[in-house]
């Protein structure tokens, strides 16, 4: 087991880095688009498309491997208000819903992703499959993230923290024992 954690913790490190890499990468870009358009006079083109393509890259690379679900946004007023019971059927309701209509979109999304093939970018002449394919993969990969989740939600029930979240709002609202408005 410990084997396993230190190989996540590594791989983690590595997607990480590639996240970095990237933004680094984008942003050296984008500051050399800055300096050859208004210092130079004379924009290079494939600037613009190797940022627009790195940010692709970013946001869904980042979202499949490196991104936790609890750092994720989420409107959960509803889910915080309810028992631990309830909460269990919604977090299970939720990982179902996210595995079966990513998964059911999985294929259609490769085909047309597939069909990309016979188009290049503009500039740089990138097959289009390659910029877009990355959004295949996080695709896979948050079918198989959100299917674990489910199971392990249904084999062990919620995380703790969701359970401690939920008793610390209660401990913080006081009673009301007035009987009336006192002014």
């Amino acid at each position: 087991m410990q084997k396993i954690n230190m190989l996540k913790g590594w791989l983690l490190k590595v997607a990480e880095g590639v996240v970095a890499a990237m933004l680094a990468a984008m942003f050296l870009t984008f500051v050399l688009q800055i300096f050859s358009r208004y210092i130079m006079n004379e924009p290079f083109g494939w600037t613009l498309e190797v940022c627009l393509t790195l940010w692709l890259w970013l946001v869904f690379w980042g979202n499949a491997f490196v991104v936790r679900h609890d750092e994720h946004v989420m409107f959960d007023v509803i889910y915080q208000a309810v028992r631990p019971g309830t909460r269990r059927t919604l977090a299970l309701l939720g990982a179902a819903a996210i595995v079966i209509g990513l998964g059911y979109s999985l294929y259609p999304t490769w085909d047309f992703i597939d069909f990309l093939k016979i188009k290049k970018s503009a500039i740089l002449k990138i097959p289009m499959r390659t910029v877009f394919s990355i959004y295949a993969i996080f695709l896979i990969t948050a079918v198989i993230a959100y299917a674990w989740r489910f199971i392990r939600i249904a084999r062990y029930g919620i995380p703790e923290e969701h359970l401690e979240l939920h008793s610390s709002i209660s401990e913080e609202q006081p009673e009301d024992t007035s009987e009336g408005d006192a002014s």
